[in-house]
């Protein structure tokens, strides 16, 4: 089992800047990849960024250029730097861990509003 924490969610004027964590504790010697995902109210869980355990990452094309995400393997912690933020950011975020035996585990969610 793998249990994850998101933080560093709230309210951020557009242009403005964020950045989310997500530790992870438990079976963590069984993580692959690790991601951002975010829910719009009314929207499907989308993908907005991944990092797998040799460092690749993979974006969204509408955050590439924006947001940076980085993991931290002595922490167990997964960031997501968001820059230039934009209403249309607006969404719920979650962290998700893939094992190796691909099993799939997401944290609660934390909250972004963009808006003036």
């Amino acid at each position: 089992q793998v249990q994850l924490v998101e933080s560093g969610g709230g309210l951020v004027q557009p242009g403005g800047s964020l950045r989310l964590s997500c530790a992870a504790s438990g079976s963590i010697f069984n993580i692959n990849v690790m991601g951002w995902y975010r829910q719009a109210p009314g929207k499907e869980r989308d993908l907005v960024a991944t990092i797998a355990s040799d460092g690749t990452t993979n974006y969204r094309n509408h955050v590439k250029g924006r947001f940076a995400i980085s993991r931290d393997n002595a922490k167990n912690t997964v960031y997501l730097q968001m820059n230039s933020l934009k209403p249309e950011d607006t969404a719920d975020y979650y962290c998700k861990a893939e094992t190796w035996g691909y099993h799939d585990y997401w944290g609660q969610g934390t909250q972004v509003t963009v808006s003036s």
